[in-house]
């Protein structure tokens, strides 16, 4: 069985990532890209599966970890009989990319170490060829090849590499796994020690460049490094998670692959980015979403590869039994088919807050206008809603509500941005009307005076915690009679054990049966809400209570099981620790 979810640290170099587990074992990899089929799936079947292990031979009294101080680095120490020793794991960065290097060093003592490594390509269904060569024990299976090299004698079994060897005091024994494709001889080896001082630098001199300077700045700053590991370098694109099929009620089968990019992020990540002071990399994820939409507005989708990629195609892999038993494992994601009206809203938003944080305009002014046009009626359809269920498509509040910060904020882009003689002006009075009926739809149809709330869909009882953000899209005031409504409806419907659902699964047409935990953003929002009512003591006492949540590396996963008292879903989570950002920047607030 892999550990739980939360007993996991993060590695990435921008190409691939890894979780590690408490108990010095590599469960998730994949390379050189985050969708890769160079994967480890020891995470969703270990035993059968595959994992790195490097662990002490002898019983650990105790283990400690952490992150070099503003880098993803981690170290674990395990204190044992005869000693102690220490594995510092990371990726990476530069020339060196696309492997992952583990150093073993002594600290007291001398300490047997158990060395144990059984790859798994094409998410756990394919075992490699292995063999011994003088670049190093290459583990293939094509087109892709895994090459590990180090000093440490091992052997090699027909699948698999293990060894063993004591470590005493002062010593350090490196162990490097490279990606590399399998038609080519390996490459160069590195130098392990040099690429730790090289990697270690590298991400000092980024997270010193935090301009970040508001409340819980340590916290922010963390969640902005576990930020830029999840971009993907070659295209600035930002992945939901570098996970898949981690779920959202164990035993059930709401899994779902989020190694994607989503343009429901688009506007939180630039507000994330630009907070801390980091215009490139802002920059360089708006031109990935500019990419990404590019084409006919109409068949804009909800998520994009890290390279902007359409086809997402979902299957399941049934080879696998799943964490914790938890089917289906899929792969790919069949919700990026879906039409979710929201993403048009995201979209120009994110234009709009790149303009008005002080970003150049750069291109997208045609693409905008032919989103806007394409907005001006499309906006009446049915979708499939910003959660993408599939229990068929609805006029959900949300997606109309996102439908007018479309519209508004493409009339203050006009009206700030571009010169009155700009042929754009011309375009304000049909846009304004536009503008406020959408308003006036939403009013009649979204709110319920019943339940003195805004609902899910319209016409509905249900309530959906998106409801929370109307304040901070700039749709209604948070001192309006009919927010202040829905935040207590939230309160008395939503809420388990103090944390937020999304929406009651047993009061919503969603397609799926079982139920999820508290997802973790939604709690966030309802911080915001809970400043923006001039609540601020339970916003600050919830904001800690969600600190509270994440594990001792300060990562959060999708959801938190409160009957549990278990982090669930993909790990880490983009969306989380954006929503977390934004809470600390609205707290910030005078």
């Amino acid at each position: 069985m892999p550990s739980q979810i939360e007993n996991y640290g993060f590695i990435g170099d921008m190409y691939g990532a890894a979780l590690v587990s408490r108990d010095g074992s590599i469960d998730w990899l994949c390379m050189p890209r985050f969708d890769s089929d160079a994967c480890m799936a020891a995470l969703l079947g270990r035993d059968e599966h595959g994992c790195w292990l490097i662990h002490p031979g002898a019983e650990v009294r105790r283990n400690s970890r952490r992150y070099r101080p503003g880098t993803m680095i981690l170290e674990t120490d395990f204190e044992c009989d005869g000693g102690a020793v220490r594995i510092t794991d990371f990726m990476p960065i530069g020339l060196y990319a696309q492997s992952v290097i583990r150093i073993v060093e002594g600290l007291e003592g001398a300490v047997p170490v158990y060395v144990w490594l059984a790859v798994r390509f094409g998410y756990g269904r394919s075992k490699p060829w292995i063999e011994k060569t003088d670049g190093g024990i290459r583990l293939t299976v094509a087109p892709e090849s895994l090459i590990l090299r180090t000093p440490s004698a091992v052997e090699c079994t027909e699948h698999n590499v293990r060894g063993q060897f004591t470590v005493k005091k002062g010593e350090r024994v490196p162990f490097v796994l490279s990606w590399q494709a399998a038609h080519l001889p390996p490459a160069d080896p590195l130098d392990p020690i040099s690429a730790l001082a090289e990697t270690e630098r590298w991400w000092k001199e980024w997270s010193g460049r935090s301009r970040y300077r508001g409340a819980y700045k340590e916290v922010v700053d963390r969640s902005l490094i576990v930020l830029k590991a999840m971009s993907y370098a070659p295209t600035g694109g930002i992945i939901a998670a570098p996970t898949t099929s981690l779920p959202e009620e164990v035993g059930g089968v709401r899994n779902w692959d989020y190694r994607f990019c989503w343009l429901r992020d688009a506007t939180l990540t630039l507000r994330a980015l630009m907070a801390g002071g980091y215009i490139d990399e802002a920059m360089a994820w708006r031109a990935w979403l500019l990419r990404a939409v590019a084409g006919a507005p109409e068949e804009t989708q909800i998520m994009y590869g890290v390279a902007g990629e359409r086809r997402l195609t979902e299957f399941e892999a049934e080879w696998l039994p799943g964490y914790e038993e938890s089917r289906p494992v899929r792969i790919g994601n069949a919700a990026s088919d879906q039409f979710q009206l929201d993403v048009y809203g995201e979209i120009i938003e994110a234009m709009y807050e790149a303009r008005r944080m002080g970003m150049p305009e750069g291109s997208g002014r045609a693409q905008l206008r032919q989103l806007m046009e394409f907005l001006s009626t499309a906006w009446q359809r049915p979708d499939d809603g910003i959660w993408e269920v599939r229990g068929g498509r609805q006029h959900f509040v949300y997606s109309k509500l996102m439908a007018w910060v479309a519209v508004d904020r493409y009339v203050r882009y006009i009206e700030e941005f571009l010169k009155p003689e700009d042929e754009f002006h011309a375009m304000l009075p049909t846009i304004r009307a536009l503008r406020d009926r959408i308003r006036r739809d939403i009013l009649e149809h979204g709110f319920n005076p019943k339940l003195n709330a805004f609902t899910q869909a319209y016409n509905s009882d249900a309530l959906d915690a998106t409801a929370l953000l109307i304040p901070e899209i700039g749709f209604l005031p948070a001192s309006d009679p009919r927010v202040q409504g829905t935040i207590r409806a939230v309160e008395r419907e939503l809420l388990r054990d103090g944390f937020v659902l999304r929406y009651r699964t047993d009061n919503t047409k969603d397609g799926l049966p079982g139920s999820e935990g508290a997802f973790l953003a939604c709690s966030f929002w309802l911080v915001d809400a809970y400043v923006y009512s001039n609540r601020r003591s339970e916003a600050e006492a919830l904001f800690e209570r969600l600190l509270s949540l994440r594990n001792d590396l300060g990562l959060l996963s999708e959801e938190f099981e409160p009957r549990t008292g278990r982090l669930i879903g993909n790990f880490p989570q983009a969306f989380s620790h954006l929503a977390l950002i934004q809470s600390a920047r609205v707290l910030g607030m005078e």
